[in-house]
């Protein structure tokens, strides 16, 4: 059997906004992505109302979950999920993303695979660009407004302020084993110079609750962890929100915020993102096999 040209997309999704979850879905089929293999986890703090219109909106866009659960979100739920979904969904090239990362290419998608093949590379890689609204508040998302016009800027919050890894393995073959948080793949290492940009939607109207409970549950052990890099990050993404009276400081250099769009990469991206790829080491508190807070989001 001849396996499909368009890859197949897995992701582990927790309760999002059924909007963000129509526009995600929009994204990726206009890649031409047509098998979507999604799991569902809910936390138990989330309202069974909530729960059930995420289910129907995901079967109102065409797609019958392949597993819901809940309970509480270890470290290992997110990986255990996702590879349950990777081997659900056969062999071939796997789509990976979270349900608040958009990711952008350069150039179509059947040719960046096609780039791969020749290569003989078993994964492509990405980097993470933080969006943010004009003045950095954590703004309730309007679908009618649509996410480029909320959140016009793109910036790199997670590995200058938060210390995460901003890299991620975007597309990986069925063959290769794909690290915690999809950071990593060992064994194989992505084309630095042909970088997708992951554009992360995480910082919108209540992420800062999901942040404190992370903190909190992490810290009392309700939460099981590997490593302190999902507290530490969130605990400096709070830290510096309560130092700007509740907003990310997007005025500021180190975290290089512009406008971008979804349509296309960002101005000069390939050199900018080689060289973060590239020169990027994980924070001396953090092991590097360790979850980032760009982890699919429990609840924001």
């Amino acid at each position: 059997m001849k396996t499909p040209v368009s890859p197949a997309l897995v992701a582990v999704v927790g309760p999002v906004e059924p909007a963000l979850l129509a526009a995600w879905t929009a994204h990726y089929r206009r890649f031409g992505i047509e098998r979507f293999h999604l799991a569902f986890h809910f936390p138990d703090h989330v309202p069974d109302t909530w729960r059930h219109q995420l289910i129907a909106a995901s079967h109102d866009l065409g797609i019958v979950p392949a597993q819901i659960s809940t309970g509480p979100w270890h470290e290992h739920t997110n990986t255990q999920l996702r590879d349950s979904l990777r081997e659900q969904a056969g062999t071939g090239w796997h789509l990976i993303a979270d349900s608040d990362e958009f990711q952008t290419y350069p150039s179509p998608l059947a040719a960046v695979i096609a780039q791969a093949e020749t290569a003989r590379h078993k994964v492509i890689g990405g980097l993470v660009l933080d969006r943010a609204t004009n003045d950095g508040r954590l703004a309730l998302w309007r679908p009618e407004t649509g996410l480029d016009r909320a959140f016009p800027l793109g910036g790199h919050l997670t590995h200058r302020l938060l210390k995460g890894d901003p890299r991620k393995i975007v597309l990986a073959h069925s063959s290769v084993t794909v690290a915690s948080g999809n950071h990593r793949a060992p064994g194989h290492k992505p084309d630095p110079d042909t970088l997708a940009c992951v554009h992360h939607f995480k910082w919108r109207s209540g992420v800062l609750d999901d942040l404190r409970r992370r903190v909190d549950r992490f810290t009392s052990g309700e939460w099981a962890e590997h490593t302190p890099a999902v507290r530490s990050e969130a605990s400096r993404l709070l830290q510096h929100i309560d130092r700007h009276n509740g907003r990310i400081d997007v005025a500021d250099p180190r975290l290089a915020f512009r406008r971008v769009t979804l349509d296309r990469l960002p101005d000069g991206w390939a050199a900018e993102a080689t060289k973060i790829a590239t020169t990027w080491r994980p924070h001396t508190a953090q092991s590097q096999s360790g979850s980032t807070i760009s982890s699919p989001s429990p609840s924001p």
